[in-house]
């Protein structure tokens, strides 16, 4: 692999910003007026304007604008406000003054990072021509700093009199921004980072067309061709491998290049600071400086209104099927963690180790998910985040058209309409006081054993699974645990019942407070429905069903739903394990979303008063049509009356 005279085309980014700051009298005015002059000042002014350097000063054909500063207390504000507007920092010290040195460490170094700048630092020495040979060598000043200091992306001495590296200054810095270390290389193991060994093993199994584990002869000068517009000569492919064999045998097979040989030159590029060559590579595969996909590479195909959600469609349902075969590694069914891991190990982590996807989805006893369980994270993570879902199915192997992949629901005023949903994926969101039941009921759908231990919940939870309903017909079910404290917050958001299919409010059945309290979180959510237009169906759970009920239960039940119009209350044991076909009701009652909508009292008076003013509209509408009918009809009258006279 080699670079290529083409430059690379940097998306997105039109220009670097180089400030450049450190102690007064370092030489910093005179190396920017050296670098953009090639000469050297006989005066040069205490801040200089800002200095542009064209497209074409450096091969990579990004200008440059060079900031100068001051480093008096008068200018700080000034200082503070160009140091966080920096795409890089030139951070410079004279090296006939040690005592600027010692400032780097002392001083310059930890204000950048108190001041949050997180951009890469050059260390410029500068007035190399007064420098004492009795001094220290630069790495053995710098590498004790270096190490305290990860941000320094490198060193380097100058004299702007003698015109001594001073181009490569702003080569190193232009260089820290487009082609950034950070990113790739761990300076302290000196080995690939995380992110970068597995957006390579993408590439690799990208261009590895015969799927043998290994680049051949001929998929190794494709790739060549594809990253840098230049075939390789059978010499110079057979130069590669001998390098990779020498130092790593296994690097290369009877094939050719292995997993192992390619991600070796990639670290054996960047150690010797061809940085470039793996950015080209990284980037001609769609990859932006944080290794992950650029945004115009994951089309905007989720346009959609608050009451519409994304679902997988067939064609990424069979892909996933096939991927779900392939990580199967011992045939049994289910995809254990380190199957999960290895399927993953092409994304720039994996998706489904944190919250809200982590523990979401029913496992077995060793850890593995069933196909269904992986389906159903699948549905949740493409529910919650299409762009997540649809960036990860890219990185698993996707390589069809997008848009293919995924279906936009009908809106849910439209299902009302026609009485009938029409989704896969069916959001349930569970309401309840504490110690109601909410978490056991989440943990019934996704298989877990019922604990006796009260943990509350303290933040929104997700649990998804698939629901058999009769006739064999499955769907997915979502359920979203909303803690009593959250709810306020919840519905401060007009919309924010937009994207529920339907809401179940659980109680303690022997506890009477509590049902008191669900009744009310009922009311306070059918109220938003009733005020936002997304109103939702909803039910009642009486869980505890093991337990005495309080005296006034069935009463109070009945009264409420006979209040509200909706079904009675749903008894269910989750310790018991007896749970009444709760998530297939749950899912029936989403499917016909014309009913089981509650009714408070005022949204009953509301409907009555419109009812009664459409009534009214309609009768003056007649009136008003008879009396043009009328008026007409004497018209004619009169008229033939005048004829015959």
């Amino acid at each position: 692999m080699s670079a290529s005279a083409t430059p690379p085309k940097f998306i997105g980014r039109s220009g670097v910003r180089i400030v450049v700051v450190g102690d007064q009298g370092t030489g910093k005015s005179s190396l920017i007026i050296a670098v953009a002059t090639e000469s050297f000042p006989e005066s040069a002014p205490n801040v200089l304007p800002p200095t542009r350097l064209p497209a074409d000063y450096y091969p990579d054909r990004v200008p440059l604008t060079i900031i100068d500063t001051s480093s008096s207390p008068a200018s700080k504000a000034t200082l503070v406000a160009e140091c966080q507007a920096a795409d890089v920092i030139v951070l410079t010290y004279a090296c006939d003054r040690p005592a600027s040195l010692d400032r780097l460490s002392s001083y310059w170094l930890p204000e950048l990072r108190r001041l949050e700048v997180k951009v890469p630092v050059i260390v410029v020495g500068c007035k190399l021509d007064l420098r004492d040979e009795q001094q220290s060598s630069l790495d053995q000043v710098m590498s004790p700093i270096m190490q305290q200091f990860r941000e320094i992306e490198t060193c380097i001495e100058c004299s702007s009199l003698r015109q001594i590296q001073v181009p490569e200054v702003f080569y190193y810095a232009q260089k820290a921004v487009l082609h950034p270390t950070s990113p790739l290389f761990d300076q302290e193991t000196q080995s690939l980072k995380s992110r970068c060994v597995r957006a390579l093993k993408r590439i690799f199994i990208l261009c590895d067309h015969d799927r043998d584990g290994a680049l051949s002869d001929a998929e190794l000068n494709d790739f060549q061709v594809r990253c840098f517009n230049a075939p390789l000569q059978p010499s110079e492919i057979a130069g590669v491998q001998k390098v990779v064999q020498e130092k790593m045998p296994e690097g290369v097979n009877e094939h050719g290049l292995t997993l192992t040989g390619f991600l070796f030159l990639h670290a054996l590029f960047i150690e010797k600071g061809r940085l470039e060559t793996t950015w080209t590579v990284l980037r001609k595969f769609g990859y932006d400086d944080d290794l992950k996909l650029r945004d115009d590479l994951l089309p905007p195909i989720f346009k959609r209104a608050a009451d519409q959600s994304v679902e997988l469609a067939n064609e990424a349902i069979e892909f996933l099927r096939g991927i779900f075969l392939m990580f199967d590694s011992d045939n049994d069914g289910a995809l254990q963690p380190g199957d999960i891991e290895d399927l993953f190990s092409t994304a720039p982590e994996s998706p489904w180790s944190e919250y809200p996807y982590k523990d979401a989805a029913e496992r077995n006893v060793l850890g593995g998910l069933s196909f269904e369980g992986f389906l159903s994270q699948w549905a949740l993570m493409t529910l919650l985040d299409p762009v997540a879902s649809l960036a990860n199915l890219i990185y698993i192997g996707y390589t069809s058209d997008p848009a293919l992949a995924f279906r936009i629901t009908r809106r849910r005023r439209q299902d009302r309409k026609k009485q009938q949903s029409q989704r896969n994926v069916l959001q349930c969101f569970v309401f309840g006081p504490k110690n109601a039941g909410k978490s056991a009921l989440l943990n019934s759908l996704i298989g877990r054993t019922f604990s006796e231990k009260h943990t509350p919940t303290t933040s929104d939870r997700f649990a998804a699974n698939v629901v058999e309903l009769p006739g064999g017909i499955k769907k997915t079910l979502v359920m979203r645990e909303i803690p009593e404290d959250s709810v306020k917050k919840l519905l401060s958001n007009k919309e924010s019942l937009a994207a529920c299919d339907i809401a179940v409010f659980v109680h303690d059945s022997s506890d009477a407070s509590s049902f008191n309290k669900a009744t009310e979180l009922l009311i306070q959510i059918a109220t938003h429905g009733e005020n936002t237009g997304f109103e939702v169906p909803c039910l009642i759970i009486s869980s505890k069903d093991d337990l005495n009920s309080y005296p006034l239960a069935i009463q109070d039940s009945t009264r409420v739903s006979q209040d509200m119009g909706i079904e009675t209350p749903i008894p269910v044991s989750l310790k018991l394990r007896d749970l009444n076909n709760v998530f297939s009701r749950i899912v029936t009652a989403a499917q016909h979303p014309h009913l089981s909508i509650p009714e408070t009292e005022v949204g009953r008076n509301r409907k009555q008063y419109r009812r009664l003013v459409n009534r009214s509209l309609m009768f003056v509408s007649v009136g008003a049509a008879a009396a043009v009918v009328g008026l007409a009809a004497y018209r004619i009258y009169a008229s033939r009356k005048n004829s015959s006279n």
